[in-house]
């Protein structure tokens, strides 16, 4: 079986090497700087593995993985667009670079390429594929919308914070664990296995983001820490800092929170205190680990030999140990 390194060499080097001979230029110029800048690619590698668990011709499905990644990098460029971000991966954003019409046009072609190249594996496996990832495509703008409303509201509990993580990070693990699992040849059974580890998989990876944001070393997480503090961004540990605080301390909150051009060490300082005399930061590993131990339990549904889960397992356990 491939490494997880080998894997991702795999995706780089095909990624890199995609033609953009259609015209114009400058509807295909962004897509391809986009694609450039690099990433985990956490979702093309986990096709990828979910694939060489069943298969060792990996290279068949080279095409579908990077179609999931054309897919990520279009939802992020939107991402950009809309949160009118400066920076992606320590390089402008595309809106930044060139203006926002590329942006939305780029992007919406963006999506249409992963389409494009998705499609391109065995065509029995089509109608199935084609079915998991519209659906999937809906759940993530549903998730976008969702936490666009969160920002006006002050009562969103966390029951709804994890039903929107779950709609716009994981399902697009799962999806990817799943399509690889099909391309493969998997049982339904194991592919539905595989699809719950990856759900499992994003939530506990969405809920450590939201920790290294606050907890996180600046030199490792690399970017700014307190990010989500200065917008106010309603996160697992805001969610739940608002439902144990007692009246003191809902009243400083609240006053950081509404708080006009407040000094960012002050007011991250401020609210980062909060969250460790409430308990926050150890009610958010306790979910990461509950998470966890999820994912474990569903892979462990696999009806393959223990063995040829190792190198998808030790990945995952790589992705929730990460300081960045």
């Amino acid at each position: 079986m491939y490494s997880s390194n080998e894997l991702l060499q795999m995706v780089n080097s095909t990624i890199d090497s995609l033609p953009y001979d259609r015209k114009p230029s400058a509807l295909y110029d962004p897509i391809k700087y986009v694609l450039s800048l690099g990433g985990k690619r956490l979702r093309p590698v986990l096709m990828l593995m979910a694939y060489n668990m069943y298969k060792e011709d990996v290279e068949r499905i080279l095409m579908p993985a990077v179609a999931i990644e054309t897919y990520h990098n279009f939802t992020l460029l939107h991402d950009d667009l809309m949160d009118r971000a400066d920076v992606r991966r320590g390089k402008p954003c595309v809106h930044k670079k060139w203006d926002d019409n590329a942006a939305i046009l780029s992007g919406d072609n963006m999506l249409v390429l992963a389409f494009y190249r998705l499609l391109q594996c065995e065509e029995k496996y089509m109608p199935a594929i084609l079915r998991l990832f519209t659906e999937t495509a809906l759940e993530i703008d549903e998730g976008q919308q969702y936490d666009i409303d969160f920002e006006d509201r002050s009562d969103v509990s966390e029951a709804e914070y994890i039903e929107m993580i779950r709609l716009k990070t994981s399902v697009l693990l799962a999806c990817a664990l799943k399509i690889g699992a099909i391309l493969g040849g998997a049982s339904d059974q194991d592919a539905d296995a595989l699809y719950e580890f990856g759900e499992k998989l994003g939530l506990a990876f969405q809920l450590q983001d939201d920790y290294l944001d606050v907890y996180g070393d600046f030199k490792t997480f690399g970017k700014q820490i307190g990010g989500d503090i200065m917008c106010n961004k309603k996160t697992y540990m805001l969610i739940n800092a608002q439902l144990l605080a007692n009246v003191e301390q809902a009243q400083e909150l609240d006053k950081w929170l509404n708080m006009e051009n407040p000094q960012r060490e002050e007011k991250v300082a401020a609210v980062t205190r909060l969250y460790d005399k409430l308990g926050v930061p150890q009610m958010v590993k306790n979910k990461i680990n509950q998470y966890y131990q999820e994912a474990a339990q569903a892979l462990s549904r696999i009806s393959l030999p223990k063995e040829r889960a190792t190198v998808l397992w030790d990945y995952a356990q790589s992705m929730l140990n990460r300081k960045s």
